[in-house]
């Protein structure tokens, strides 16, 4: 396993883009830092974590086939992967939100953000960026932030976490090869917060309505069955569940 320890850095997702591009890196390479100063994550928005206290990492998915495979897989394998980790330790009401947080007890502590490099017609390298809440204790001005040591009330090795996790991702990757992607797709919906309850969603403009989440489709996009019992898909942009 080839990790890539730094002390600080803006971003993990950027430093591993950049360091893929002038020099080769074996599969699976991953960047960890204990303080990111200008993480990311959804909808532009910024991950903000404590030094030292949470993982941060990235990692490298190379010469990942688009013709074999959905191009969208690697956005449900990871959370996947994050979620059957965290499973083991006795987390209560674990749970995957659209598109990729982890969430406990409905308070998100992790995030995952995926971001494509395209070489050719064929085939893409990816990489996975990481962030979850280990050890911080304190989330100001974030109602719905948690963490493994404010969720189990005992502080956790990151290097052990880290390594569980990505040795999880190696492990499903090879299980995606070799027996596609359906497995991935059931158990990401299966396990999806908020499916079959009605819930209230907000749209770009602002306005609400209720709906009840059925699914993710293969495209990537949220299926709702709206008040009128009919049925729609909502890109991420499109629309935000609020909890």
């Amino acid at each position: 396993m080839n990790i890539i320890k730094l002390d600080a850095i803006p971003s993990t997702n950027s430093f591993l883009k950049e360091m893929s591009a002038i020099q080769s890196l074996e599969n699976f390479t991953v960047v960890v830092t204990e303080n990111q100063t200008e993480g990311k994550g959804q909808r532009g928005n910024v991950w903000n974590s404590e030094s030292a206290k949470n993982l941060t990492f990235s990692l490298l998915v190379k010469n990942f086939s688009v013709t074999k495979f959905n191009p969208l897989i690697l956005n449900i394998l990871t959370p996947v992967s994050v979620f059957q980790v965290l499973n083991s330790y006795d987390l209560r009401n674990l749970k995957i939100k659209w598109p990729n947080d982890i969430l406990a007890e409905n308070k998100k502590i992790g995030g995952i953000l995926v971001e494509n490099i395209f070489k050719n017609q064929n085939e893409i390298d990816v990489i996975i960026g990481i962030g979850l809440n280990v050890n911080q204790s304190k989330f100001e001005n974030l109602p719905n932030a948690s963490s493994l040591n404010l969720l189990l009330n005992k502080n956790f090795n990151k290097e052990e976490l880290l390594h569980q996790i990505v040795l999880k991702i190696e492990e499903n990757y090879k299980k995606l090869i070799e027996s596609g992607e359906d497995y991935f797709w059931s158990f990401y919906n299966e396990n999806l917060f908020r499916k079959n309850v009605p819930s209230v969603f907000e749209k770009i403009d602002k306005s609400r309505f209720q709906g009840i989440i059925l699914n993710i489709s293969k495209d990537g996009k949220l299926v709702v069955q709206l008040e009128d019992d009919s049925f729609q898909s909502f890109d991420l942009k499109e629309i935000s569940l609020l909890y």
